[in-house]
């Protein structure tokens, strides 16, 4: 081999070597940031986790789209703000909202802007006896919560943004009689738009659920060894187990 091909060579391996440097270190800054707005919502710090949102972003939460700047902010400082800590941009004696950010899997896209993540949160909520107030939602009670993100993010003068936060709540359970008897549509979903709603999305989703309902959130990469979509069967109750009998 020549000078000049070694030379080349090294300089293609160089290449390739910051190229995949600079996936891991996107991977680390967008962990640190969905990281990060788990600690937020925890201590009910709606203003900051707004700002970790595009100026293009949206929420999709509950069966609902919350959209752009504006819609964001509606649905956190706006609803979750106002309902949860009187508006008080902080934590406030007697509420609970612990949201634990687990197995994210990231997936930062060929263009280096763009990235793809899935990942779980178990949240632990509750509202202290002493600390209820008159409206369902600041009644004491404790429960448990478990659900998927499938989120995307994008680069923005270099610095990693939410762009869509896609949270499907799975399952909740009160504490004290557990998920075995977790009444359907445990939060109700939102039934109407903005303004209609002046605290609500500006577009609903078709076929939300809930457990005991139980289905696949969809993946938004194929499956590592085999390169197919990772699809789940879908149960058929009673005739599945007629099947089964054989």
């Amino acid at each position: 081999m020549s000078d000049s091909d070694r030379i080349a060579t090294l300089e293609a391996q160089v290449a390739e070597l910051g190229r995949r440097l600079t996936v891991r270190e996107d991977e680390l800054d967008i962990r640190k940031l969905q990281h990060l707005y788990g600690y937020l919502i925890d201590k009910c710090l709606y203003n900051e986790t707004a700002d970790l949102f595009t100026d293009d972003g949206e929420v999709r939460f509950f069966g609902g789209i919350w959209k752009g700047k504006e819609g964001v902010r509606r649905l956190y400082v706006e609803r979750f703000q106002k309902r949860f800590t009187y508006g008080n941009n902080g934590p406030i004696d007697g509420f609970l909202l612990e949201h634990p950010q687990l197995q994210d899997i990231i997936n930062v896209q060929p263009d280096g802007v763009t990235a793809l993540a899935r990942a779980r949160s178990m949240m632990q909520a509750g509202r202290h006896k002493d600390f209820e107030g008159d409206q369902p939602w600041l009644k004491s009670r404790q429960w448990w919560e478990g659900g998927i993100y499938e989120n995307t993010y994008k680069k923005v003068d270099g610095t990693w943004r939410i762009h869509i936060l896609n949270y499907m709540p799975i399952w909740h359970a009160d504490f004290e009689t557990g998920w075995a008897n977790t009444r359907p549509e445990y939060v109700p979903f939102p039934k109407e738009t903005y303004p209609t709603d002046p605290t609500g999305p500006d577009e609903l989703i078709e076929g939300h659920w809930l457990w005991p309902t139980h289905k696949l959130t969809p993946f938004h990469f194929p499956h590592p060894v085999t390169g197919e979509e990772i699809v789940a069967q879908r149960w058929e109750g009673d005739e599945a187990r007629e099947k089964a009998k054989g």
